[in-house]
């Protein structure tokens, strides 16, 4: 397996830095590529960590930095979650961009694409898996449109969410009530003793000591975590491979 930063045109015509993790393979073999969306803490060394399991499950995954730009984080963070709530701006753009690089890769099968994030990048995963570019998609802790038009042609959806994240309910609620109702197969489940973030394993001072006292009860669970990560790669190997 390699992992490595890279970088591809973006929206702006400015190169992009993203992360890329392959898997081990035979010269020439092609593999279902996944886009994958980090949360607001950006490309950390937890999201490497998650992009390299899913590589040692065979899937060549790109990581886009798009809250790498110029200017206070928080003001990039705040963009970013406008951008989501509008269904449109530059960094949707980058996103595209993103998705076309990786689709080149000779390592990938284009025809085999899956796109999947969390928290802020959960919300871009559900706008995007109705651009009609992806198989399969995989929000955790997700915002959810509201208007179910901005979720049809929706690809098949496997989703995950904390029970202790009460925020975050409604959404999942709806996402299962709207898949079902527009007929595209999905899975999503809420975990009843997991909150926030559940799938990520942060640490430090503020990730061990503060966040988890949020009222969203931010903090990794581990059942809940290795649950998510058996319906994640059975729905991908139904879907993608």
């Amino acid at each position: 397996m390699s992992q490595s930063t890279i970088s591809f045109a973006a929206s702006s015509g400015k190169p992009m830095s993203g992360w890329l993790s392959l898997p081990d393979g035979n010269p020439g073999e092609r593999y279902p590529g996944l886009l994958m969306i980090y949360e607001v803490f950006g490309l950390t060394e937890e999201m490497k960590r998650i992009a390299r399991r899913l590589s040692e499950n065979g899937y060549a995954v790109l990581i886009p930095d798009i809250l790498n730009r110029p200017g206070p984080r928080a003001f990039c963070v705040l963009n970013a979650a406008r951008t989501v709530l509008r269904g449109r701006g530059r960094e949707l753009d980058d996103l595209a961009f993103a998705r076309e690089f990786l689709e080149s890769r000779p390592e990938v099968d284009p025809k085999r694409l899956g796109v999947m994030g969390f928290c802020l990048g959960g919300g871009f995963t559900v706008l995007l898996a109705s651009s009609g570019y992806f198989r399969a998609s995989a929000p955790f802790y997700a915002d959810v449109p509201k208007a179910e038009g901005r979720l049809k042609g929706t690809c098949p959806t496997v989703a995950s969410f904390g029970g202790k994240d009460k925020r975050l309910l409604p959404s999942a609620e709806r996402l299962e009530k709207t898949l079902t109702h527009l007929g595209v197969p999905h899975d999503v489940k809420i975990y009843p003793d997991a909150g926030h973030g559940f799938m990520n394993e942060h640490s430090g001072f503020y990730a061990e000591k503060i966040l988890p006292w949020l009222p969203v009860h931010l903090g990794y669970h581990e059942p809940s975590a290795e649950d998510s990560w058996k319906r994640l790669l059975d729905f991908f190997k139904a879907h993608l491979n």
